[in-house]
């Protein structure tokens, strides 16, 4: 019996693999997703087609975790993005874009986290590829997910490798994106296995001088004149955490009365406070960044007010973030210091990064 047995489990092992790894065609058609009222379904190039005009549509029934995601995206220089979602788990996921118009750019395909519903492409920087896209027919735009990390391709050609994808969800639900209209065709994933990858040195020392925690309020709408220091003090805060870069992602962990609607959204703010304890009085160097604005407080006196939201500082200006941009001298008294931080945002990423040197 048992020599029978092994030749079995080894065909079943087979088949198995082979299912794993074969691809899954999600046809064009409204019974497989869930699409905007503005969507619709077309013919077109003798395929058939999904024209988004903006949002995103999610296929129906069907939930991925690791392997390869492919969709290809008709030829569009006018201002557009259009990409694919994926692990989505209600309004956080993966995405990755293609900005056709942006071709030969340094920021042409974008990767970024939704956290509830908000994008926070201007907080990962290092996430942006420069890509030559085809003006005419189809771009393939191609995701190899494994674990934590992904690859990313365009025309078959690796564009981007994102090392921590920063959700923490494992898998979800997958679709399409778009910002204003493109044309999508011939979307198909790949389910697979993961791979284990090689454990990165964990001695590598991380700076001592970050601010690594920071207690937050809930989100409330931004109206400078209705701001009042005394009531920072009388807030609920939540403890969180920030990333081993320093960056603290705020969607992550509040979420706002109104998102995703990018500049439409109205502006909305939390208290991030730390405390300082010294010995003596002294004076310490404060090394921050934040996005969109900022009102700093040293012990309910403001030393900073500025702004660092997307074009604030011209039409290509960005709004990336580098923890050294700012810097203040903190005048510190002996015991307990306070500094709150009024962190204001409209959309495209909110956070807040700092360190005490």
């Amino acid at each position: 019996m048992q020599k029978f047995l092994c030749p079995l489990i080894t065909l079943l092992s087979f088949q198995l693999a082979i299912a794993q790894n074969s691809i899954t065609k999600i046809d064009m058609v409204a019974s497989k997703w869930d699409i905007p009222k503005e969507a619709s379904f077309e013919r077109f190039d003798n395929r058939e087609t999904l024209i988004l005009n903006g949002g995103r549509a999610t296929v129906k029934n069907q939930t991925f975790t690791n392997g390869t995601i492919e969709v290809d995206v008709y030829a569009n220089s006018t201002r557009s993005f259009a990409g694919i979602t994926f692990r989505k788990q209600n309004d956080t996921m993966e995405e990755v874009y293609m900005r056709m118009h942006k071709s030969s750019q340094v920021d042409a395909v974008q990767y970024t986290p939704i956290f509830n519903n908000e994008s926070n492409w201007q907080l990962y920087r290092e996430y942006q590829a420069q890509v030559i896209f085809k003006n005419k027919g189809w771009n393939t735009l191609r995701i190899d997910v494994n674990n934590q990390s992904a690859e990313v391709f365009v025309n078959n050609e690796k564009v981007m490798t994102v090392d921590n994808l920063r959700t923490d969800q494992s898998s979800g639900e997958i679709g399409l994106f778009a910002l204003f209209t493109n044309r999508f065709s011939n979307f198909r994933i790949t389910p697979k296995d993961a791979v284990e990858q090689p454990k990165k040195d964990s001695n590598i020392p991380l700076d001592a001088t970050l601010i690594k925690k920071w207690d937050i309020t809930k989100a409330r709408p931004y109206k400078v004149e209705k701001l009042d220091f005394k009531s920072f003090l009388e807030e609920e805060y939540l403890t969180v955490e920030t990333e081993t870069s320093g960056l603290l992602p705020i969607s992550k962990y509040i979420k706002k009365s109104t998102s995703g609607n990018f500049e439409q959204n109205t502006e909305e703010y939390i208290v991030a406070s730390t405390t300082i304890y010294t010995d003596n009085d002294e004076t310490k160097l404060f090394s921050f960044d934040y996005s969109d604005k900022i009102i700093v407080y040293l012990n309910g006196k403001i030393l900073f007010d500025g702004n660092n939201a997307f074009r604030s500082k011209g039409i290509q200006y960005m709004g990336h973030m580098a923890i050294n941009t700012n810097t203040l001298y903190l005048p510190l008294k002996k015991g307990e210091n306070k500094i709150h931080c009024i962190v204001i945002d409209k959309a495209n990423g909110w956070g807040l990064m700092a360190k005490l040197e």
